[in-house]
């Protein structure tokens, strides 16, 4: 089986929301709720540890008003959902990552999740939470300024972001990610060197 810290193709069975790209990040935060999607691409990448970029610098207030930063993470890998309320394919994979999010955690595993809302009120955000009994935190939406923090890699929704350890890009899943790939990409990132 290839490893995988090569880049993947992987098709997702269902297809994600997209926001602008490129620029559009930076237009969505001067100009909130002015956003339409399209298709996401289903597609996974995963980097090798010498062609990642810059460690994410992403700070924000979660749902329940508490601040939040990547510089608390130091050690342990991230992984970030980019999620909106209005996007089906976000709660189609919310019950899978809540599910491991939970095993992570009653194994004591060097993992933390954040969710990063996209476009909602706190209100409406809050209703998913409850609705699909999400116990990580979420940062609430702030005008997509956010998203600027995230090198430009989670224009659709939902993305799927897995920071290593430094707070690097070290994989990126575009569209609702099933349950086994995201457990792979997790474990690469935990088991990794360097």
């Amino acid at each position: 089986m290839a490893s995988m810290a090569s880049v993947l193709l992987l098709a997702a069975t269902l297809a994600g929301c997209s926001g602008t790209t490129g620029n559009g990040i930076a237009e969505e935060a001067r100009n909130p709720g002015q956003v339409r999607w399209t298709a996401g691409d289903g597609l996974a990448a995963t980097y090798p540890i010498g062609q990642r970029g810059e460690p994410v610098r992403l700070t924000g207030t979660t749902l329940d008003g508490k601040p939040w930063s990547m510089a608390d993470q130091a050690g342990e890998v991230v992984v970030l959902n980019v999620w909106s309320s209005t996007c089906n394919p976000c709660k189609t994979e919310m019950p899978a990552l809540q599910q491991i999010w939970t095993d992570l955690q009653a194994r004591k595993q060097p993992v933390r999740f954040i969710g990063v809302n996209r476009f909602d009120s706190v209100e409406s955000a809050m209703a998913d939470v409850r609705t699909f009994g999400l116990t990580y935190p979420s940062l609430a939406n702030d005008g997509g300024r956010a998203l600027l923090a995230l090198q430009g890699q989670a224009s659709a929704l939902p993305t799927t972001l897995i920071l290593d350890r430094t707070g690097r890009i070290a994989a990126k899943y575009g569209g609702a990610i099933e349950a086994s790939t995201l457990r792979a990409l997790i474990k690469e990132a935990v088991t990794e060197d360097g």
